[in-house]
């Protein structure tokens, strides 16, 4: 049976609490002051990483935060669970969610994915490979990217800890997130291609936004004019 993306009803009742998820991490950080200019003031512990909680009302009764992994951003919203969020790029790539509108580059959280492979190899950028093995947590993206020069890109799907795959023999290169390119250098790597730039997104509910568009796009203007310094 095929799943569907629609959002659950209770989701979107105009009496219920819009949802915006958020990702932990790095980029919740840099979402703070973009946060209090859009209007949205969470719950003192929103950013505390020890807090047990998981959803934190606003000052706004309309509007509820939930904090979730990076990579779940874009499936709560896709599913209905949420029906905005701040996403990153790289996941937007990596998932691409038919059911996702993502109507503004918020312009924070820059950095990039990248292939690296290690400092002390004849640097290449496999452009003569007939196939490679990539460590990754991005399967999708390495393999479109390697596809579109021919290459069977073979994955070794890792969550974590991919500067370490070439030193060990995992796998010949890594497509991971970089952003100082100190991690790279502390583990003996090269940055050989930089396959795409990232920012974080604004991202909504296809349904969300077509059953509410008011609400979803008074969001979008308040986040738009937020981006306005």
């Amino acid at each position: 049976m095929t799943a569907s993306f629609s959002a659950p009803v209770a989701a979107l009742e105009t009496e219920a609490p819009l949802i915006l998820a958020l990702p932990k991490g790095r980029i919740l950080g840099q979402c703070g002051d973009l946060l209090a200019r859009a209007g949205v003031h969470p719950a003192v512990d929103y950013t505390d990483e020890d807090s047990r909680r998981l959803r934190f009302p606003t000052d706004d009764p309309m509007l509820d935060v939930v904090r979730v992994r990076p990579f779940d951003v874009a499936t709560f919203v896709a599913f209905g669970g949420a029906a905005l969020g701040i996403c990153g790029a790289d996941v937007l790539m990596e998932f691409d969610y038919p059911e996702i509108y993502a109507p503004l580059d918020l312009g924070i959280g820059a950095c990039r994915v990248s292939v690296a492979q290690a400092a002390n190899a004849r640097r290449e950028n496999g452009a003569n490979w007939s196939r490679v093995r990539v460590a990754t947590k991005y399967p999708n993206i390495a393999r479109r990217h390697y596809a579109a020069r021919g290459v069977q890109a073979e994955i070794v799907h890792l969550n974590g800890a991919m500067e370490l795959a070439p030193s060990l023999g995992l796998a010949r290169v890594i497509v991971d997130l970089v952003q100082t390119g100190s991690t790279l250098v502390a583990n003996n790597l090269i940055e050989t291609e930089v396959i795409a730039p990232v920012t974080s997104r604004l991202i909504v509910n296809r349904s969300a936004l077509k059953t509410m568009p008011e609400r979803i796009g008074a969001w979008i203007d308040r986040f738009r004019a937020a981006m306005v310094v």
